[in-house]
């Protein structure tokens, strides 16, 4: 197996996009019962220096709310 050297979005995220469309991946159910919630996450660090430190605590933040902790 070979890997191409430089990440070609066009040849994977059209795929996945439509298959998130048609399994309703990001559709809202308005006869749901959980809890309501909304994230504030920062834009990303455009220098990249922060840029993993920054990743991991949304990440976490995101994961911690997600699962109710």
């Amino acid at each position: 197996m070979s890997l191409d050297k430089v990440y070609e979005p066009q040849k994977i995220e059209s795929y996945w996009a439509q298959w998130w469309i048609d399994n309703g991946i990001f559709t809202a159910s308005t006869d749901s019962t959980a809890r309501v919630y909304s994230l504030l996450i920062p834009p990303p660090n455009v220098t990249g220096s922060l840029h993993m430190g920054h990743m991991f605590e949304m990440a976490e933040t995101d994961i911690d709310t997600r699962t109710d902790i």
